[in-house]
This record gives structure tokens, C-alpha cells and sequence, in this order.
């Protein structure tokens, strides 16, 4: 089928497609250094491109956060009698291989990238709570 993006200028080439996609593959390094060229060639960014691009580095950040913040916390609540067990006995549940050899945090974690790589490959906008508000707000 014959699509001529003349008649909807929006709608994202493939290639755009493409390095949204890869953005999140790659937690954003993709989109950064995609940033880095337009800069350089003093082109600018789609709006999709731009919002693509923030949500995976600001995903994959928020990632890194979130994993630091609760290894802390569990580190600091095995030092806790009683409660050690229990948190012992909930990082082995949510990290035991459930699904060919994926825990049940990894299943979440790839169900949600592939959501992300799939709308973006679709030239749609994802939307995940917080996240994606957030980035409609400062993006356009």
C-alpha cells in the first residue's frame, strides 16, 4: 500500500520509526547520539521523535533510580531481625526464572519495552502513567 506522506506531513518517516525503536532497544543511547547529529547538521526534531527519544532516556533513568533506591532499601531491611527472612523470601519470589528463565520483575520489565517499541514502531505515542505526561509537557 502506496502511503504518501505528503498528504499527512505528522505522520513519521521509518526511518524516525526506526530510531525511536532503537532508542528504547538501547535506553535512550540511540536517541541521544540521533540528537547529537541533527544539532550538528542544524536540523530539527519532530515532535514524535522528540517525545520517543525523551520517554526512553527518561524511562531508562528513572529505571537506574528505582533499582538503586529499592537495592538500598532491601540492604537496609536485611539488617532488620524478623523482617530479613520476609524480604529475603520477596527478592527470591520476583527474581526466580518463572518463564523460560524469566523472573517476574524481567517479564514486566520486557512486556513494557515491548509496548514501548511496538507503539513507536507503529507511529503511534505511547503513554504510560507519570511518564509520558511529564514528557508531553516539556517536549512539544
Amino acid at each position: 500500500m502506496y502511503n504518501d506522506y505528503r498528504l499527512n506531513p505528522d505522520k513519521p518517516y521509518f526511518m524516525e520509526k526506526l530510531v525511536s525503536a532503537l532508542s528504547y532497544l538501547s535506553m535512550g543511547f540511540v536517541g541521544f547520539i540521533y540528537i547529537v547529529i541533527v544539532v550538528l547538521t542544524k536540523k530539527s526534531l519532530k515532535p514524535f521523535l522528540k517525545y520517543h527519544i525523551f520517554q526512553s532516556i527518561f524511562i531508562s533513568i528513572g529505571y537506574y533510580l528505582l533499582c538503586v533506591f529499592i537495592g538500598l532499601i532491601c540492604n537496609i531491611l536485611l539488617f532488620i531481625p524478623f523482617i530479613n527472612k520476609l524480604t529475603t523470601m520477596i527478592i527470591y519470589y520476583l527474581t526466580i526464572d518463572i518463564i523460560f528463565g524469566f523472573s517476574i520483575i524481567g517479564l514486566c520489565c520486557y512486556a513494557i519495552l515491548f509496548y514501548l517499541i511496538i507503539t513507536s514502531l507503529q507511529g503511534k505515542y505511547s503513554y504510560i502513567p507519570w511518564v509520558s505526561d511529564i514528557i508531553k509537557m516539556n517536549v512539544r
